[in-house]
């Protein structure tokens, strides 16, 4: 079993939601990274997401964009990214890991290099924005043949036909992009979002996290009553930014986001 689905096998005997948190490698410096992860883990994270930078984030709205540009600055690259993960796993065994970014990286060093240094590192699954099903091809078994999992996107827009076929290929979670537009675009309709899950559950029988649009303890502990798992990124971004020569301070100001987050989801499940 994947660390992954040990996860939410655990939490779902708990009753209780995973906590998502995304933050850019390298952003506002590489040497903040790994200090970060720990912080995040500290403040309620169940499971990483670990935006690798790419200079045309194509999905992702102007504040993931610019921590993009930030970590780009100092030449963070894939290599490095697998290096703070691996320094991360020195002390930490247990949350899970996922790569999230754009496939030219990967092409770049390589699909199976990629999968091999992936796997030693300790990272536990990947996210490849611009990777649909339809496409993956070689590459999924690449994936799989390491133990990545393979989460996919799913869209308000998305067909039955499409969901399903996604559900073929996944494991690990599938990431539901509640609402139409780029990452950090507008807010969520927990409603709207609750009856498409019902849409996707129907067809998908690995875990639902949901992203997009939750920037507050509210938002997170609404979406936590419908989700498997609440996916946060731009309003920790956001803080980053905020405190971009001040690293310290912008790893207390993520943390001081997460932990309420987390704070509020517990409230609202009775923990």
């Amino acid at each position: 079993m994947s660390r992954i689905a040990a996860l939410f096998t655990e939490l779902k005997k708990t009753g209780k939601k995973a906590l998502i948190p995304y933050v850019t490698a390298g952003d506002p410096n590489p040497g903040t990274t790994v200090a970060m992860m720990h912080g995040l883990v500290a403040s309620g994270a169940d499971i990483i997401e670990l935006g690798v930078p790419f200079s045309d984030p194509m999905a992702d709205g102007p504040t993931i964009q610019l921590a993009c540009e930030r970590a780009l600055a100092y030449n963070t690259s894939l290599r490095d990214v697998i290096a703070m993960v691996a320094e991360f796993r020195t002390t930490n065994a247990y949350t899970p890991v996922v790569l999230m970014g754009y496939l030219n990286p990967v092409e770049a060093m390589g699909y199976k290099v990629f999968a091999q240094a992936a796997q030693k590192a300790g990272i536990d699954g990947v996210l490849m924005v611009d990777m649909p099903p339809e496409e993956s091809g070689d590459n999924a078994k690449i994936f799989a043949d390491h133990q990545l999992d393979i989460i996919y996107l799913i869209a308000p827009t998305t067909t039955d036909e499409r969901i399903s076929k996604i559900a073929k290929f996944s494991s690990g979670y599938v990431y539901y992009v509640s609402i139409k537009g780029v990452t950090g675009s507008a807010a969520i309709d927990v409603a709207d979002v609750s009856k498409n899950l019902e849409r996707i559950r129907s067809r998908v029988d690995i875990p639902v996290g949901v992203g997009f649009g939750i920037n507050n303890g509210a938002a997170a502990a609404a979406v936590a009553t419908v989700a498997d798992g609440v996916i946060v990124g731009s309003a920790l971004v956001n803080k980053i930014a905020a405190n971009a020569d001040k690293p310290e301070k912008a790893i207390s100001e993520v943390q001081a986001v997460l932990a309420e987050m987390r704070s509020a989801m517990n409230a609202a499940q009775g923990k």
